[in-house]
């Protein structure tokens, strides 16, 4: 059965929670409540009795921190591995024209390598959090090789998704998918997701080359604010891109526009819809909740991430939708994340947002949610998104 849970504590275990009471005071950082919890849902939403990110990290077993360069560069071979034999397959069936062979494996290959695409992609994300080996050298070299191959620069995404992390859930600060302020939604400023483009792929290309809106920045302009502090890092690893590009370009030369995307554009918009879909998902839910600047504090904006189930490309892609302790603690490798996630649930149920219906009609139902309600006051201080039919979800 699909089950949505944000087992949280409300106010019968914690007090009152209208800004009175000082451990409530105590656990948003000494800053008070406001009066959106007012709102019985946005009151619910919001975790009470949350321990320090110290008893959080504590309580879980310790060779869970640590990370195995031997063990990521099996993950790594395994597969660059499939990658190859799925592409091998392609070029056999290749010399098979209109043959039913072809007609096919030709969309299994597009939709398997660019599944494979991703997965390769989360182990790059493990080299950018430093959880892939125990070497910074090690993990920027074998995130750089890793997120090229799949058209993603590594180092200044390295930076704008650290920038995600400091600042998850946070309405003014995120990183991307966030509730947009009134100011912004003037008439010719705001965007309207369109969805096919927003699941295809391309708006991650297009966030790529100006960010998300209104706080826009170029990932491949290493003078931009957000970059400059890690210049030569953002320069070197836009250097290798642009080798890439030039390879990439010579293959299309050879085999032919047609070829070219057959084999591999396609394949990266298939793993750039992944990337934009869980990306959405992890961090999007009914009664999940958003915190302007001055009500946010660190372990509250993390525990706004949403654990999903994948079905069966959740262990072919890593575990990545163990995404609540990934993001309480980046230095977990992907290989660790399903003993960690256990103990923590176990440990603390009332923190646990998972949700475990299905993905693709997920998408589309928080999408819709999102469309409609993402649009919101200037003086909002707490944020929730509510189900559009009144339906519950716990």
């Amino acid at each position: 059965m699909a089950v949505f849970q944000t087992q949280t504590v409300g106010s019968h275990q914690n007090g009152t929670m209208n800004g009175q009471s000082n451990s409530n005071n105590k656990q948003n950082g000494g800053k008070p409540w406001v009066s959106d919890l007012n709102d019985p849902d946005i009151r619910n939403a919001v975790p009470q009795d949350v321990p320090s990110i110290i008893d959080l990290k504590t309580s879980l077993p310790k060779h869970c921190f640590e990370g195995n360069l031997s063990r990521s560069m099996f993950y790594v071979f395994k597969d660059l591995s499939i990658a190859f034999f799925l592409y091998f397959g392609m070029l056999l069936v290749d010399y098979q024209p209109y043959s039913f062979v072809k007609f096919v494996y030709t969309p299994f290959y597009w939709f398997m390598q660019g599944t494979i695409f991703w997965a390769i992609f989360v182990l790059g994300h493990d080299c950018g959090h430093g959880s892939f080996s125990k070497f910074p050298v090690i993990n920027d070299v074998m995130g750089t090789f890793l997120h090229t191959m799949i058209l993603v620069p590594f180092y200044p995404w390295k930076v704008s998704h650290r920038h995600h992390h400091k600042n998850t859930n946070n309405i003014d600060r995120e990183e991307v998918f966030y509730p947009i302020r009134a100011e912004y939604c003037k008439e010719g400023q705001d965007f309207r997701p369109f969805k096919p483009v927003f699941l295809g792929g391309i708006s991650w290309f297009a966030y790529l080359v100006v960010g998300y809106f209104p706080r826009n920045n170029c990932h491949f302009n290493p003078f931009d604010s957000l970059y400059y502090p890690n210049f030569w890092g953002c320069f070197s690893s836009l250097a290798v891109y642009a080798g890439w590009l030039w390879v990439v370009y010579g293959y299309g030369d050879i085999v032919g526009l047609y070829y070219l995307a057959s084999h591999y554009l396609i394949p990266v918009l298939i793993f750039a819809t992944w990337l934009v879909m869980v990306t959405f998902l992890h961090h999007n839910e009914v009664s999940t909740p958003w915190y302007a600047d001055d009500q946010w504090d660190m372990v509250r904006g993390q525990l706004s991430s949403v654990d999903r189930d994948y079905g069966w490309a959740h262990g072919l892609t890593h575990n990545i939708g163990t995404h609540q302790i990934h993001h309480l603690f980046t230095k977990i490798p992907h290989y660790m994340l399903e003993e960690a996630t256990a103990v923590f649930r176990q440990k603390y149920p009332h923190l646990v947002r998972q949700c475990d219906k299905p993905i693709i009609p997920s998408f589309f139902r928080m999408f819709d949610i999102f469309e409609d309600q993402r649009h919101i006051k200037d003086d909002t201080k707490l944020f929730i998104y509510k189900s559009i039919n009144k339906e519950k979800t716990n």
